[in-house]
C-alpha cells in the first residue's frame, strides 16, 4: 500500500512505560484495600482511563470513585515520567524522520495530560498533526474508536494510514479501523499469537519502521 499517514501508539512503542503503569496500579490498589491479580495487566492494556479505573474498582476491590482512582494512578505515573522519561532508544529520531515524510497522528490509551507531558518532555509535540486519547472517544482498544478519530483529525482515510502498535488489543483496534498495522511486539507483555497474526508486518525495533513503511533502508 501507499502510506499517506502514520499513527503511533505511545506506551510500549515510543516509551517503555508498561511496567511503570503496572507498578503505579499495583501500588495504588494495595494502598486502597484492593488485590492486584496476575491477569490484570494484560486485561487492562488498551483500556481507556474510564474503563481501567472502573476495572480497578469492580474487579480489584478499590473502594473509591472511578475519577479518584484515575487521578491517583495518573499522579504516580506522571511523577515517574518527570523523574526520567522512559523513551525507547531512537524514538525521537524515528518520529522526526517520519514526520518529514507524512503527517503523523498518535492514538493512545494514556490520559490526555500524560500524552501532552510525554510529547513536551521529548520535544516532539510539533511532529504530530493530531493526537487522540482513548478517554476522548467512546471505547478504548480493542475497539477502533481511537484510531478512527486519529484518522479523522489528520484528514486521511483510515485505509491509507499505517498504525504502529505493540499490544494485542492495540493491533486489533488498528486493524478494526481498517489501517495497515505494523506490530512492534511488547517484549514484557507480548501480544497473543492470534492478535499478532492480524498484523500486516512485524518488526523488532523502531529503526526498522522506515523499511516496513516505505521500503527505505
Amino acid at each position: 500500500m501507499t502510506v499517506r499517514a502514520v499513527v503511533f501508539d505511545l506506551d510500549g512503542v515510543l516509551i517503555d512505560s508498561e511496567e511503570i503503569w503496572e507498578r503505579a496500579r499495583r501500588t495504588f490498589v494495595a494502598a486502597h484495600g484492593g488485590t492486584y491479580t496476575e491477569q490484570a495487566t494484560r486485561e487492562i492494556m488498551g483500556m481507556s482511563a474510564p474503563e481501567w479505573s472502573h476495572y480497578l474498582a469492580t474487579k480489584l476491590g478499590v473502594n473509591l470513585p472511578d475519577r479518584e482512582i484515575d487521578d491517583g494512578v495518573v499522579a504516580l505515573v506522571e511523577a515517574e515520567y518527570r523523574r526520567a522519561l522512559p523513551l525507547f532508544p531512537g524514538a525521537v529520531e524515528v518520529v522526526r524522520r517520519l514526520a518529514a515524510r507524512v503527517p503523523l497522528g498518535l492514538a493512545s490509551s494514556s490520559n490526555r495530560s500524560l500524552i501532552d507531558l510525554v510529547l513536551e518532555l521529548a520535544d516532539i509535540a510539533d511532529c504530530f498533526t493530531a493526537t487522540v486519547s482513548a478517554e476522548e472517544v467512546g471505547r478504548g482498544k480493542p475497539a477502533p474508536d481511537v484510531y478512527l478519530q486519529a484518522a479523522d483529525r489528520i484528514a486521511t482515510p483510515a485505509g491509507d494510514c499505517a498504525a504502529i502498535e505493540d499490544s494485542g488489543n492495540g493491533i486489533l483496534s488498528a486493524k478494526a479501523a481498517g489501517m495497515y498495522v505494523v506490530a512492534l511486539p511488547n517484549r514484557k507483555f507480548p501480544p497473543t499469537p492470534e492478535a499478532l497474526g492480524r498484523a500486516d508486518v512485524i518488526v523488532d525495533r523502531l529503526a526498522a519502521l522506515d523499511t516496513a513503511l516505505f521500503g527505505v533502508r
